[in-house]
């Protein structure tokens, strides 16, 4: 999956409105955050293709970086509780045409990936 070439979405001020119209289930701000994740991996590993296994790890490390010990706790209140619901949202971002996919891309290749609670509450757990 790759950030898609259109030039009319300008995704620092996405409000991500009519996705989230369509399926309410996550807020935009989970769609802000995987967004600059996925374009961070584009140009990071110089890509037209990335496969969920990276953009799951990289959505964890971004989240950690950004929330800390609160990652789990405002994952959850955006409605994103397992690996499952960032595919979820990837191929919501495929159907508004913000991302791209190729034939290999499936929503199955983000299911337990890893264990949501533990990746996101686990580092800061004494």
């Amino acid at each position: 999956m790759g950030a898609s070439e259109m030039d009319e979405i300008d995704f620092e001020t996405d409000s991500f409105s009519d996705i989230v119209a369509k399926d309410p289930r996550y807020n935009a701000r989970a769609y802000a955050l995987l967004m600059d994740v996925i374009n961070y991996l584009v140009d990071e590993l110089e890509a037209k293709h990335i496969d969920a296994e990276f953009i799951l790890d990289e959505f964890r490390e971004r989240t950690l970086d950004q929330y800390g010990p609160l990652s789990y706790t405002v994952l959850t209140e955006w409605g994103v509780e397992r690996c499952e619901d960032i595919g979820e949202m990837m191929f919501n971002l495929v159907e508004s045409k913000r991302v791209n996919k190729d034939q290999s891309d499936s929503p199955e290749a983000f299911v337990g990936r890893y264990d949501f609670k533990e990746a996101f509450k686990g580092p800061y757990e004494v």
